[in-house]
């Protein structure tokens, strides 16, 4: 039985670009079904695509993350190959993402742009050396993994993935939702190193360098707090408790040398602190219960999924 792949280009103004990466794919992989959402673009993408022999379809919600979400509710396929519209990631690297999918060694595998200096080389806008290396680092420390390539666009999954994946980004945040996502939910990871080109001249780049890196650092942030959260709050418990200390030891002192109480203020800010950290370190307690018995769910559900795939004889 031959796999059905399916490769998938989000858009949004790729009029200059979306021909090339069309006919690219349809190059390496004549046997693939192109699909290319359009989200809202005010130039000829949605047409062009067509007239190349895409499955073109329009998804009106604004963001990537939005585009990705309908894209896997649609999309029946065995292999699933995501990358920009833009031109910037090399079709021929799908051959090296597919197999690794075929062979089973990975439910997503992330074409790496930074291992072999493409990326840095290529990419000149400012601080997003600095950006990746902030998300990469604080996802590694996280999850003591070793992920070279946190943000990337160009990205393979098999059926197993996709179809238990509850996308919760609507925006770039979506790559970082992807990794902690299959970091957390112990899926099998593989990295390629690719090579990396900037946009064509005349080409603009949609991400804010500034507003989508805080975007990606609050998506982090949450998904450590519904992932982790009992790290989460024992973090800020220890900040409040220390803090409860700093204000509280100087009362303390106090009365075991006097045996009175006068700095009643800080007395009753050191309790106010104390008490607060305690709760804090309570409700990481209770959602870190929560938070296991809905990856037992999680685990439970993804047996039906297994079942699905070897009833369709995907795998």
């Amino acid at each position: 039985m031959t796999n059905r792949v399916a490769i998938m280009l989000p858009c949004y103004n790729e009029a200059l670009t979306i021909k090339k990466v069309i006919n690219d794919f349809q190059r390496e992989l004549p046997q693939a079904d192109i699909y290319v959402y359009d989200n809202n673009s005010t130039d000829d993408t949605y047409k062009i695509a067509l007239n190349e022999g895409a499955i073109v379809r329009k998804e009106p919600r604004q963001g990537k993350g939005n585009v990705i979400r309908q894209m896997f509710f649609d999309i029946e396929a065995d292999y699933y190959l995501m990358v920009d519209g833009d031109d910037t990631y090399p079709a021929e690297s799908c051959h090296e993402l597919l197999k690794a999918l075929e062979e089973n060694r990975a439910d997503m595998v992330i074409g790496d742009r930074l291992s072999n200096g493409t990326y840095f080389d290529e990419n000149k806008r400012a601080f997003h050396d600095f950006g990746n290396n902030l998300v990469k680092n604080s996802i590694n420390k996280l999850y003591k993994a070793s992920v070279k390539d946190v943000m990337t666009g160009y990205r393979g999954f098999n059926r197993t993935f996709v179809k238990s994946l509850p996308v919760m980004s609507s925006g770039f945040q979506i790559e970082t939702e992807f990794t902690i996502h299959a970091l957390d939910k112990r899926f099998k990871i593989v990295e390629i190193p690719i090579d990396y080109r900037d946009r064509p001249e005349g080409s603009e780049s949609k991400l804010d360098t500034f507003s989508d890196g805080i975007k990606v650092l609050m998506t982090i942030f949450k998904m450590c707090k519904d992932y982790k959260p009992l790290f989460f709050f024992t973090a800020w418990f220890i900040l409040f408790f220390i803090l409860g200390l700093l204000v509280g030891l100087p009362v303390i002192g106090e009365f075991i040398r006097t045996g009175f109480i006068q700095k009643i203020p800080s007395a009753i800010l050191a309790t106010g602190l104390m008490t607060f950290s305690m709760l804090l370190l309570v409700t990481g307690l209770i959602l870190d219960t929560v938070v296991t018995a809905d990856k037992k769910m999680y685990e439970l559900n993804l047996y039906n999924i297994y079942g699905e795939n070897n009833d369709k004889k995907i795998f």
